[in-house]
């Protein structure tokens, strides 16, 4: 019989190294920066991965269309860009189309036909029924579970989402990612477990301008997905963590809940613990298990969230999945491995690993000046 440690770990020391490794960072002042660093960072936890997936996602890099939905989407036939342009003209105005500029590298093989388009969705005011918001979710689903060959995997404003099937330094090189700057960015590198390695599930996910990156599994999906179908979600992209995006954006957008109760909600403590708070903390998150009990994440994870001036990480529970936070004056890392921060941040004046079930929040400055709380959770 194979010592199945040492394939799957050629050095014999017992390390788990077939697992994603995610990576993030924000200038919580503002500043834009290029995607070197944080393809440095994830490249260096290039073990975890085994060249089945990787991506990122950018945010503030479309300044000169700062209030247009960006759609990149991924194609496999003419057929399917077509079908999706025209339905892209019949319910948006869209301002500007073009192909993801990208170069040569060996390690891709067979890309798909990668565009985008800023879009409005005005004509979602002439129906009178739903948002904005509301309208794109809607037709981002119609696209991704309908017209085929066709999948919309970032649509957010201001930021977007590059990813495919390769170790996240191959994408980086084959997007370009050197020559965009954003104030946040997080990183991907992908080791597929129950689902297949292929371009629309590669991380991150993406819905408006929500994004998660993971390392883990998601037992629960199957009660996630059905009781987020509930509201108009279909996770066409054959992965668990797709579960994650829609939740959040269902949980803080429509319902409007602080993202310290999503935590509470993801990662709840245990019913022991529960009893253990005061009556009225009881109280709260007893209504949040009924109520939301079937978003609740089940499995091993740590996950990063960002959005529009955000990121957050969050792991399990009981932290099954590593975790590591860094600052350094207005920057915030987080990451599988502290080595990654410190390859490009080697002066931290801080580095720690949250408690499970913890968020870490960065946010942005508020833009009159007033800081909100760059950091809140973890434990020096």
């Amino acid at each position: 019989m194979k010592n199945l440690t040492k394939v799957s770990n050629y050095f014999g020391d017992g390390k788990v190294i077939d697992a994603c490794s995610i990576f993030g960072m924000m200038d919580t002042s503002g500043k834009c920066f290029s995607g070197r660093d944080i393809t440095r960072a994830i490249a260096n936890m290039h073990d975890r991965g085994n060249g089945l997936g990787g991506g990122f996602a950018v945010y503030g890099l479309y300044p000169q269309y700062p209030d247009y939905y960006a759609f990149h989407i991924m194609y496999d036939s003419k057929e399917g860009k077509n079908c999706t342009e025209a339905f892209l003209n019949e319910n948006f105005n869209v301002h500007h189309s073009e192909e993801v500029p990208t170069r040569p590298v060996a390690a891709i093989k067979n890309p798909p036909m990668v565009w985008r388009y800023f879009l409005d969705a005005d004509r979602s005011l002439r129906e009178g029924k739903l948002s904005r918001d509301d309208y794109v979710v809607e037709k981002v689903m119609y696209i991704n579970s309908v017209i085929e060959d066709s999948y919309v995997f970032s649509s957010g404003k201001n930021m977007a989402a590059f990813k495919g099937v390769g170790y996240p330094e191959e994408i980086s090189e084959y997007f370009c990612l050197e020559n965009y700057n954003g104030y946040l960015w997080t990183a991907h590198g992908r080791f597929p477990t129950n689902t297949k390695g292929w371009w629309g599930g590669a991380h991150p996910f993406n819905i408006l301008d929500w994004t998660v990156v993971h390392n883990g599994e998601i037992s629960s999906y199957g009660i996630n997905r059905r009781y987020l179908e509930q509201f108009g979600y279909h996770c066409t992209l054959q992965t668990d963590t797709e579960v994650v995006a829609y939740a959040v954006d269902l949980l803080v957008r429509k319902h409007n809940l602080p993202i310290e109760l999503v935590a509470e909600i993801f990662a709840p403590p245990l019913w022991s613990e529960i009893e253990r708070r005061p009556a009225r903390e009881q109280e709260l998150l007893r209504a949040l298990r009924q109520v939301y009990g079937s978003l609740l994440m089940n499995g091993p994870f740590t996950i990063i969230l960002a959005h529009e001036g955000e990121m957050i990480g969050l792991t399990d529970r009981i932290r099954l999945r590593p975790l590591t936070v860094g600052e350094k004056g207005s920057m915030l890392y987080l990451s599988s491995e502290e080595a990654a921060i410190r390859l490009i941040c080697p002066d931290l004046d801080r580095a720690w690993i949250p408690m499970g079930g913890e968020p870490v929040i960065g946010s942005l400055k508020h833009p009159l000046g007033t800081a909100k709380e760059a950091v809140a959770g973890g434990v020096a």
